[in-house]
């Protein structure tokens, strides 16, 4: 399929051939669910603990005698009814993550540009370069391209110059092409590739 190639100027400067099988797929919501949530799991830091009653300190001494008191018998004031006590099955450290087939993950990337491109939300630039770290004037450029919530996909090498006047805009993110995922497609409106990008991204995909 044929795309039409633009710069920062929102001028037109020639068009692109789009390979099928990369940005051509039907839109699998399942695939993307999976690959969204193997993501999300994987960065979880799982550093949540809460102590199991050999980590609380206290006596080990039986609070009260077995019978006659008239109350529920005890053996420990360290336990989970009471107040300070341990917590029974609680959460400890340990990692999210789960393994996910390679197969599913570059479907899932494959279907994420698919989606975009479906939706018309797909963008191809000739290049991400400008001649100063400006965000003032990245900011207008931006605006004359109608861009509020983007993911910019450059080469394996991104221009300083951009990414610095593009960090501190909300709702922008400038990735390197091996840096393409599906959450970080998914999150944003539109999806800008690069002519280098589309390149990689169709030697990588196919």
């Amino acid at each position: 399929m044929k795309l039409a190639v633009r710069n920062l100027e929102n001028e037109e400067v020639g068009d692109i051939d789009l390979a099928d099988e990369v940005f051509g797929l039907p839109v699998r919501r399942d695939i993307l669910a999976r690959v969204v949530n193997w993501q999300l799991a994987k960065r979880r830091a799982g550093t949540h603990k809460t102590k199991g009653i050999s980590e609380i300190q206290g006596t080990t001494k039986k609070p009260y005698r077995q019978k006659g008191t008239g109350r529920a018998r005890q053996g420990s004031l360290r336990s989970p009814q009471f107040r300070g006590g341990a917590r029974i099955f609680g959460p400890v450290v340990r990692s999210h993550a789960f393994s996910l087939q390679k197969k599913v993950r570059k479907l899932g990337l494959k279907t994420a540009l698919s989606a975009k491109q479906r939706e018309g939300r797909l963008v191809v630039i000739d290049a991400a370069r400008v001649g100063e770290a400006k965000t003032k004037a990245l900011r207008a450029r931006f605006e004359t391209l109608d861009w509020n919530s983007v993911l910019i996909i450059d080469g394996p090498a991104l221009d300083e110059n951009f990414v610095r006047a593009a960090r501190n805009l909300p709702r922008v993110d400038v990735l390197p092409q091996q840096g393409a995922n599906v959450y970080d497609i998914l999150r944003r409106d539109t999806l800008v590739l690069t002519r280098e990008a589309v390149q990689h991204l169709e030697a990588r995909l196919k």
